[in-house]
């Protein structure tokens, strides 16, 4: 599997989430099973079913924690010497020719992106488009509406 780029901020995320998993989660719905279990016929049990069914997502999603963790390249944006240009964990400030309206966002792995916190995925159309320009260049973002044009006034490493 390839190494996993996330920032500091996002694995100490991915981090709590499957310390809380581990601590919590898993404990109670393993409680739960025994309830449930102590109820009688398993055939018939639906607090069973679901307990189990709840047991599989919870170890599914610790292992798929700990894979990620395993396989993650922890970049510290702060570390970060790419002479301006727009690189992973980077922030940038860009304008929206179309709308005259700015917008920072910050370039993240995929696990960690969130819109509503200003955090898109590397993957993600605009972030393809961002990455490599400098200061004062224009991206081309192909959006559902159209064509999106993006003037990068600046670019942070924070």
């Amino acid at each position: 599997m390839s190494k996993i780029p996330l920032t500091i901020r996002g694995a100490e995320a991915l981090k709590a989430e499957l310390q809380q998993l581990k601590s919590v989660a898993r404990p109670e719905i393993i409680a739960a099973i025994a309830e449930a279990r102590s109820h009688g016929d398993l055939s018939e049990n639906a607090e069973y079913e679901a307990a189990k069914e709840k047991q599989g997502f919870i170890e599914g999603r610790i292992a798929e924690l700990e894979s990620k963790l395993s396989h993650a390249q922890i970049i510290d944006p702060k570390e970060i010497h790419a002479e301006g240009r727009i690189v992973f964990g980077a922030t940038v400030t860009v304008l929206d020719l179309e709308t005259d309206e700015e917008t920072t966002y910050q370039v993240v792995g995929d696990d960690e992106a969130d819109i509503k916190e200003k955090r898109i995925a590397v993957s993600s159309p605009i972030a393809r488009a961002l990455i490599g320009k400098e200061e004062g260049d224009v991206a081309e973002v192909q959006a559902p509406s159209g064509m999106r044009e993006y003037e990068i006034l600046t670019v942070q490493y924070i």
